[in-house]
């Protein structure tokens, strides 16, 4: 049995965002053997040799099965309730309940507080989790890929990719890494707002969120988690639930169909769960976003209220160009840009800004949102 100095670190829950509507709550966790819980602490900048210590730690991750985890949920009057699982053999613990008697929602659109509970050598442990709920005010979301649309970066597509961008992903701390340009002013623009903060809250409390919810999709693995978390703190941008995904070193993890097929299912997984709102879908040409967003429009039809593409690779495929018909002939505005400046525009164009001049905008045009046949791709290329 290992002792003194290399006795193994203690288990650990490493909580991920969850979300809610009146009915269901969706929450993931993960046990890991760590001896550091404060997630920003790791990321500090240190030195170069450092931040690679701390990167390879974030894949050499050191999963714990057979952990009983119990999730402590509190109803509007107080109420406790506890809900139990086992890790499966990667460590992870999902949650999806169903809330009885169902749970109203707040006016705007607030973080929730769950705690997590669990044994381990040093006895009982406690951490807290957070659960988007979209208030009853909110009529959109903003559903976001991250790679290369927030945050530029290499760590998923094919073996090629990520050999020539392994420096910055393993060398640099998240507010070293680069924004893409103008998405911080962009993202604000689209209703982004309050930052969740670390240490706050106790089970059943209620925190701020940005008036429109926010929801992230990537194929960056669950171990970058606080890592894009860190990230997005350090930039301002909006929160919301991170839907990333096991990275298992195959065929299907690095191809950019397996990226879209798991984009498209986290997607549809968000529509289903808020029939009342409708969302604004934005990625980049990267990996297959345009593809996978055509998808979405037609098969939630009414429900997608813009699409958002950043141009940052090759010319389209004839994939993407039929993609593209499919969302104009749903009447759907689409925005083809290399510069989120020129999306700035394009969203007080169809009276998606946040400011004062997106109102007026919507009070002179026909009401519906949508444009002429020359602004909806404001920026194509």
């Amino acid at each position: 049995m290992p002792f003194g100095p290399f006795r193994a670190p203690p288990i650990r829950i490493q909580p991920y965002y969850g979300f809610r509507n009146r009915e269901r709550m969706t929450i993931s966790c993960r046990a890991l053997r760590s001896g550091k819980r404060d997630a920003g602490a790791r990321f500090q900048p240190s030195g170069r040799w450092q931040a690679l210590r701390t990167m390879i730690a974030q894949f050499a991750s050191r999963e714990v099965p057979d952990i009983a985890v119990e999730l402590e949920v509190r109803d509007r009057d107080g109420t406790a309730h506890r809900h139990r699982a086992v890790t499966d053999s990667e460590g992870y613990a999902s949650f999806d309940i169903a809330l009885d008697p169902a749970q109203d929602l707040s006016e705007t659109t607030v973080w929730e507080v769950v705690t997590f509970h669990w044994h381990n050598r040093e006895g009982g442990q406690a951490v807290d989790g957070h659960v988007l709920v979209p208030g009853r005010d909110a009529a959109l979301g903003v559903i976001s890929d991250i790679d290369d649309t927030v945050i530029e970066t290499g760590i998923t597509g094919n073996l090629r990719a990520i050999a020539r961008n392994w420096r910055r992903v393993l060398m640099q701390m998240p507010d070293e890494r680069l924004l893409v340009p103008q998405a911080d002013v962009f993202y604000t623009a689209l209703g982004g707002g309050a930052v969740l903060k670390d240490g706050e809250g106790a089970a059943g409390e209620r925190l701020p969120a940005p008036h429109h919810p926010f929801f992230y999709v990537s194929s960056s693995p669950w171990n970058l988690f606080s890592y894009l978390v860190a990230f997005m703190k350090s930039r301002n941008l909006p929160l919301g639930p991170l839907m990333l995904r096991d990275w298992g070193l195959n065929r299907d993890t690095f191809g950019s169909g397996s990226h879209g097929a798991h984009k498209t299912q986290a997607i549809h997984r968000i529509i289903e769960a808020y029939p009342a709102l409708r969302f604004a879908l934005i990625g980049d040409d990267t990996q297959g976003d345009l593809t996978a967003f055509a998808k979405v429009v037609a098969d939630h039809p009414g429900r997608i209220r813009a699409v958002f593409i950043r141009r940052a690779g090759d010319p389209f495929t004839p994939e993407e160009r039929e993609a593209k018909a499919t969302i104009e002939s749903a009447d759907v505005p689409l925005w083809l840009g290399d510069d989120y400046e020129t999306g700035h525009e394009f969203l007080r164009s169809i009276g998606l800004a946040s400011d004062g001049e997106a109102e007026e905008i919507v009070r002179m045009v026909d009401g519906t949102g949508k444009t002429g046949s020359g602004e909806s791709e404001k920026g194509a290329s």
